[in-house]
This record gives C-alpha cells, sequence and structure tokens, in this order.
C-alpha cells in the first residue's frame, strides 16, 4: 500500500488514522503546530513535524504549503486530510498529486465540484439522479 502516510489532522481522528496504517504496514507522520506540541496524536505518530502559520495554530493544520513541505520532508507518499480542516480542499488534492503524493481521498476535479452546491445538483441533473424541484429550479437559475 503506502510506505509513508502524513495524516493532515490532529487529535483522535488522526489517532484513528495512525492505528488503520500501522495494521496496513504503513509508516505514520503527525503534524502539529507549536501549541499542540504535547498533544497525543504527536506521540502516536513514528514521526512527527511541527508546522506552523500565521495567525491561529488552526491555520498551520490549513496550510496546504505545510502539508507538502512536511510530505516531501518525511518521505510520506500519501496524504489523509481526515475529517474537517482540509479534506474538502481541492488545492490540498491538487499539489499533492504534483509533487507525486497521493491524495487519499477524492480528486481535486470532484472536491471543486462538490464544494460548489449549485454545480454539484447540476451534475446530479446530468447524470440523472433524482434531485429535489426546488434544488432544479436553483440549476436553472443560475445557468
Amino acid at each position: 500500500m503506502f510506505k509513508k502516510i502524513l495524516v493532515a489532522n490532529r487529535g483522535e481522528i488522526a489517532v484513528r488514522a495512525f492505528r488503520a496504517a500501522f495494521e496496513t504496514g504503513s509508516g505514520t507522520v503527525a503534524v502539529y503546530p507549536y501549541e499542540d506540541r504535547n498533544s497525543v496524536h504527536r506521540l502516536k505518530a513514528d514521526e512527527a513535524y511541527e508546522i506552523s502559520a500565521e495567525g491561529s495554530p488552526v491555520r498551520a493544520y490549513l496550510s496546504v504549503s505545510e502539508m507538502i513541505r512536511v510530505a516531501k520532508e518525511s518521505g510520506a507518499d500519501a496524504i489523509y486530510p481526515g475529517y474537517g480542516f482540509l479534506s474538502e480542499n481541492p488545492d490540498l488534492a491538487r499539489e499533492a498529486a504534483a509533487n507525486g503524493i497521493t491524495f487519499v481521498g477524492p480528486k481535486a476535479e470532484i472536491l471543486e465540484l462538490a464544494g460548489d452546491k449549485v454545480n454539484a445538483k447540476a451534475a446530479a441533473i446530468r447524470a440523472n439522479v433524482p434531485v429535489l424541484a426546488s434544488s432544479r429550479h436553483l440549476v436553472m437559475l443560475r445557468s
């Protein structure tokens, strides 16, 4: 599967991902801002790297450039975003692919489509997926 997975998240989400990675024989990489230096997820990973971003510590977890930097520095061949934070960010998926790193999630194009409700509903209509009549109206108004 993967040699090493960077988990771009924290807390219980990251710990669960590390457990799954361990079961598949993959190494694990945690990321953390200075404020989370004593967090459990940092201690449960095989490796941990400090990340930073201007502003609040949460911004560090939202930094695509920091995730790519750490993935490259650590030799991770995959990035798993977990939930929230970067899980729906097409830029992370795109940058990971551009750097030869597997994004464990949908492709950037799918994230872009799903991230815009009107476009997602229009795609559903084109695919003959049933949608509410009010949803069809919104799609027609935007077209």
